[in-house]
């Protein structure tokens, strides 16, 4: 955990760099083997469970508030670990089958021990996370993970004995035997010849067919859910998990005429990289937000609230997880997190909250950010819970390719900064209404718009923006209201 990266004072940082209880800067709060790319190597899934075996040996055991789990992206790498004898030594490190399927890098990790999670709000530690998964972003793995990292399954084993990012698995040790003796990584790591005596005994090509085939056979409570009839899909208005979304409600046959937007407010300012895991819901859904407010209003029990991937069928839910991201950081707040201030007036609210005000006076909305705004992982909702929260346009300094093609679909306009200029160099401050004029007209490849920025003292800033919609057929998505208004008029054409 590098100082400078997580604002630690040096010196703050080297006295606690042991990790030893209490807990300390770079201490390892969750080590998990998850599944995705890197459970699907049976070498990796073997090499991590002979190592096991090895600090079993040696009796080295897991460090004090780590918590492990194991979830493998295949029932096969379950049935090859117990054929080799494997499996229980995992489990010894507390390393258990805990499911088959998306776990830590969604946010599925679950909550950490009561003291863990006090000990690390009270000393505002930089706590960290390592996952064999394929995503950290911040915020994703756990609220209070600051450092994430991902390494292979066999680390993940080697840091959570260790239970500090902060060592040197190449010259201190993970830990000391029953004689003293210290163990280092080097000792317990798997030799090319065990790993191919464990594979020899562990893998079978029929497991695949016998676990999967027929499919159908796979998952028996899922198959024992009641089926409901009909071609359509019977929504339940009550329900906390699966919601009719609004994406067609009251949709014209035919799309409106291109219009220019005017008293535009801005919802978030936010700088470079914000990425899409910090704009769409994920991880728990944590008490006192928005989206716990409202499943609460509706009666299910209290905390906790399963996570926002559990939900991620219920709009209302999703939408107030939008911009929710606790590492999120908007200029226009003085606090870190989902938060912004309402203009005008100037009030600090929760971001859903600001939207909820703007959409009661028909206020459409505005995101201004820096470089590479929504590069990450998390796709859709990034897109449809901006469009959801009422933002009409996002003008950013460049975006990331992917993202800025979803705000299209949901008919979000993406707006560039001309070359050179940025929020800062035209002096904006996040506070002013805004006007963007000019998208009545036909379509041009990489055209530009008129925008203007006016001051609550009425001084205006005006400057051109680059309408990045970027090709015809995009263009008719965008004048559609999006790509699901597109497709349903195409299909009643």
């Amino acid at each position: 955990v590098a100082a400078g990266g997580f604002g630690v004072p040096p010196e703050s940082a080297a006295a606690a760099a042991d990790g030893t209880p209490p807990l300390a800067h770079g201490a390892v709060v969750i080590a998990s083997i998850t599944s995705c790319t890197n459970t699907s190597h049976p070498d990796l899934m073997l090499g991590a469970a002979l190592l096991a075996r090895k600090a079993r040996a040696r009796g080295l055991q897991v460090a004090p508030g780590v918590k492990t789990s194991f979830a493998p992206g295949s029932r096969v790498v379950t049935r090859y670990l117990e054929r080799a004898g494997l499996l229980a030594d995992l489990a010894a490190l507390g390393f258990d089958v805990a499911a088959y399927g998306c776990a830590t890098c969604i946010g599925n990790s679950g909550p950490l021990p009561p003291a863990v999670e006090s000990a690390v709000r009270e000393q505002n530690l930089v706590v960290a996370a390592v996952l064999s998964g394929n995503r950290n972003f911040e915020g994703r793995i756990h609220a209070l993970t600051r450092a994430n990292y991902l390494c292979s399954p066999l680390l993940v084993v080697a840091y959570a004995l260790a239970g500090n990012v902060r060592r040197d698995l190449t010259r201190e040790p993970l830990g000391h035997d029953a004689q003293g003796q210290p163990v280092l990584l080097a000792d317990i790591w798997p030799t090319p010849a065990e790993l191919a005596a464990a594979r020899q005994a562990a893998l079978r090509a029929a497991d695949y067919p016998e676990a999967y085939d027929p499919a159908a056979q796979a998952n028996p409570i899922w198959d024992a859910l009641p089926n409901p009839d009909g071609a359509l899909f019977p929504w339940e208005p009550d329900s906390t998990y699966i919601r009719e979304p609004p994406f067609f409600s009251d949709l014209p046959a035919e799309p409106a005429p291109g219009t220019d937007f005017d008293g535009l407010r801005v919802l978030g300012f936010f700088g470079d990289f914000v990425t899409t895991d910090h704009i769409s819901p994920a991880g728990q859904i944590a008490a006192g937000s928005p989206a716990a407010a409202s499943l609460q209003a509706q009666g299910p029990a209290p905390p906790p609230f399963n996570s926002y991937g559990s939900r991620r069928g219920n709009h209302e839910v999703m939408l107030r997880g939008t911009f929710a991201n606790i590492r999120l950081r908007n200029r226009l707040a003085d606090r870190e997190g989902g938060w912004t201030r309402l203009a005008p007036g100037g009030e600090e609210l929760p971001i859903y909250e600001a939207a909820q005000r703007q959409a009661a006076t028909h206020t459409p909305l505005l995101i201004l950010a820096g470089k590479m705004y929504g590069a990450g992982s998390s796709r859709d909702w990034a897109a449809k819970g901006t469009a959801l929260l009422g933002v009409k346009v996002v003008l950013a300094e460049s975006f990331e390719r992917i993202h800025r093609s979803n705000l299209v679909e949901m008919g979000v306009l993406p707006l560039a900064f001309a070359e050179g200029q940025t929020a800062d160099t035209l002096g904006l401050t996040g506070f002013e209404t805004y006007r963007v004029t000019g998208l009545s007209e036909p379509y041009v490849p990489r055209r530009a718009a008129q925008v203007s920025a006016r001051n609550a003292d009425g001084r205006e800033i005006c400057f051109e923006a680059l309408i990045r919609i970027d090709t015809p057929l995009e263009w008719n998505i965008y004048r559609h209201g999006g790509l699901l208004p597109y497709v349903l008029r195409k299909f009643e054409e």
